[in-house]
């Protein structure tokens, strides 16, 4: 038992800065849906089903906007696609593993949790794994927890997404991506997909978010194929 509660308290710990620092996001995604005409059991049931912040607060406003269904489906697969490629990445670290782990691993494999998966021996072992659904479930609770208090706080104060709290969106993505930048293509990728966005959404473009991330995907890839040229004829 003791060794089972010592995976479970440090996930929980790892995972409690990244549960903070999401309290501003949580909030104005639950508040925001809110204010745009949904019923709260609609917006809870949609952090506690969909579990995806970005594609969340995205639909929230295609939705409130009145865009073609078309458009909100392909934005939001786009946006939610990179949890495919998260999938990919951490395939053969649990690919032995019984589907009872691989399916709640594979549910709560947030931008978050795939920060800590960089271990080599990440989900290998059943401590591991408990480490794992722990970190990914309390940020599970903690992000339902955060929608509930914008559900409550929407019904009650005035707009607040005019306290600049959609901040915390890019303040969180900024110190989950600035690690992860050690190599020129990936650097590459970050300034593209940051200019590209900036650009295009300045000009009203619909799908400035998806465009900004094909683009920024092709330019890592391109600079990546370069640097492997470089290093097979030298």
């Amino acid at each position: 038992m003791q060794s089972i509660k010592k995976p479970i308290l440090k996930g929980f710990l790892d995972m409690l800065p990244l549960c903070l620092a999401v309290i501003p996001w949580g909030i104005l995604c639950g508040s925001l849906a809110i204010q745009n005409g949904f019923t709260p059991f609609e917006t809870q049931a949609m952090s506690l089903l969909v579990f995806a912040g970005s594609a969340q607060l995205v639909a929230i406003e295609l939705i409130a906007g009145n865009t073609p269904l078309l458009t909100i489906l392909f934005t939001t697969f786009i946006i939610s696609s990179r949890h495919f490629l998260y999938g990919l990445a951490v395939r053969h670290k649990v690919i032995e593993q019984p589907m009872r782990w691989r399916l709640p691993v594979s549910f709560v494999l947030t931008d978050e949790l795939f920060a800590f998966s960089h271990h080599p021996r990440a989900y290998q072992t059943k401590t591991r794994l408990i480490y794992a659904l722990s970190a990914g479930f309390s940020f599970y609770i903690a992000w339902n927890i955060w929608t509930l208090i914008g559900i409550v706080a929407g019904t009650m104060l005035p707009d607040l997404t005019n306290l600049g709290l959609d901040f915390a969106i890019a303040a969180t993505f900024i110190a989950l991506v600035i690690p992860g930048v050690k190599n020129l293509a990936t650097l590459v990728t970050v300034i593209v997909a940051g200019i590209c966005a900036t650009l295009l959404k300045s000009t009203g473009f619909e799908l400035w978010l998806v465009c900004s991330a094909l683009l920024a995907m092709s330019a890592g890839y391109t600079v990546t194929r370069i640097v492997k040229n470089k290093d097979a004829k030298s």
